[in-house]
């Protein structure tokens, strides 16, 4: 879906104050239609943010027709009830209001953003959006053109590419396993009844998560839950399965004529409401999370010049979790920068984090999540991502206090439990160099 360039005052209303990002409060507001709805108001600046997660993500594809979520999301804001494309292209752009759609694998996220002045047309524009798409055949056919050349981009750049393959290998038969994005042939596969089926089975109410940011109470709040979702049907949307196998060890190359040939690679990580996963992701930010602080940064980059950057991250769904990592390199030298990164994991792992490294990573993850809050529209964003994840409203408020609990002995548990390089699963989309031209072309290992 394109981004529509909002208005200046709009714009200005974007940001908050400094000291609005370090206190924010989150409630959760009841309304007859049982729809999880978050807010955290903020009146400084006249200006609504909504973030709506509906149970449509890509997981939830047909087997045969992958791409179908992200087709139907692009198709968000090409008509609704009696307006066309073009006359709900200008509904929302005479108000300034701002509507986007992206797909993930567990949900598809709706975003609005208006001021406050336009709210009641804002929610009656969205209403008529989950309520009731158009999906004409002009407009499926011009995003099918716009969803098959996004395609050939993607194939064009290798990181892409490697993590697409990634997914598929790790994933193999389960639903997380394809591309949002589908192919060539399921594009070209889908019918407009196909999109009409999808919508009908999953924009309904059962399953949603929404959070608000900014100048709107409780009562406005929900009238405006009222209008939108008690015309959605209410029937329920099962959680995708667990993946019953995934992760089998190995290394994949895909063969491109890449320069600089890059490689994803990870294993199974905490699921976002286990135990684990605080002190996993405080140990994984010391690891390769961190930037120029991470472990691997220092290693495979700082000291080696194997790659401009390297990094990992916590990947949770509603039914997996993956700790997961890219870097790019010279074909002659992506082969070591994976050996390094093996290592260095495999270090990690028996010998742990020191004391220094976990004072450094909590003092960075506490005072930087406020910066993640500075605005109402990452406000929603970011609570509509932890609703997603399956916590609480107060989550925001014991985050930075749940990161100081974790100490060095728990740190360095995650790191022997789930830093294992016996278990990566690894993709290099690009031809590595040949061992002789590879070692020519390898930096020497630097001392400790």
């Amino acid at each position: 879906m394109r981004l529509r360039t909002p208005s200046l005052a709009l714009a200005l209303a974007l940001m908050l104050p400094p000291a609005a990002a370090q206190a924010i409060t989150v409630k959760t507001v009841q309304s007859p239609t049982g729809v999880d709805t978050w807010l955290s108001e903020e009146h400084a600046l006249p200006m609504i943010a909504v973030n709506v997660a509906l149970p449509a993500g890509s997981a939830y594809d047909p087997s045969d027709k992958p791409g179908l979520a992200s087709l139907m999301s692009s198709l968000m804001d090409e008509g609704a009830g009696d307006l066309a494309s073009d006359a709900f292209k200008q509904a929302l752009e005479s108000r300034a209001i701002k509507l986007t759609a992206r797909v993930e694998r567990d949900y598809l996220v709706v975003t609005l953003t208006t001021l406050s002045e336009n709210a009641d047309e804002a929610f009656r524009l969205l209403a008529l959006v989950l309520a009731h798409p158009r999906f004409d055949a002009e407009a499926v056919e011009r995003m099918r053109v716009a969803e098959l050349a996004g395609l050939k981009q993607e194939d064009q750049r290798a990181s892409t590419v490697a993590q697409k393959s990634w997914f598929a290998t790790y994933y193999g038969t389960h639903p997380y396993a394809h591309s949002s994005s589908g192919t060539p042939a399921s594009l070209a596969a889908i019918k407009i009844d196909d999109i009409k089926a999808f919508a009908a089975d999953h924009l309904v109410r059962s399953g949603i998560k929404v959070a608000v940011s900014g100048d709107i109470n409780d009562a406005q709040l929900r009238k405006y839950l009222q209008q939108v979702f008690v015309p959605l049907p209410a029937k329920p949307v099962p959680a995708v399965s667990k993946p019953a196998e995934a992760g089998k060890p190995g290394s994949h190359t895909i063969v491109r004529n890449e320069a600089a040939p890059t490689a994803i690679f990870g294993f199974v990580g905490p699921m976002r409401l286990d135990p684990d996963f605080i002190p996993a992701f405080v140990a994984n930010y010391i690891f390769g999370g961190g930037s120029f602080s991470a472990r691997l940064m220092d290693e495979v980059r700082d000291k080696r010049g194997l790659t401009y950057g390297i990094s990992t991250q916590l990947v949770d769904y509603r039914s997996a979790s993956l700790i997961i990592g890219s870097v790019q390199s010279d074909k002659a030298k992506i082969l070591t920068a994976l050996d390094v990164t093996k290592s260095e994991m495999a270090r990690f792992a028996k010998d742990g984090a020191t004391a220094k490294e976990l004072a450094d990573a909590k003092t960075y993850l506490t005072g930087s999540f406020p910066l993640g809050l500075d605005s109402n529209a990452k406000i929603a964003r970011t609570l509509n991502g932890f609703q997603q994840s399956g916590l609480g409203a107060d989550y925001v408020e014991k985050r930075n206090a749940m990161i100081q609990a974790v100490t060095l002995a728990k740190v360095n548990e995650m790191a022997k439990k789930y830093y294992d390089p016996a278990k990566l699963v690894i993709v290099i989309a690009g031809t590595p160099a040949p061992a002789a031209q590879a070692e020519k072309g390898a930096a020497p290992s630097a001392s400790r």
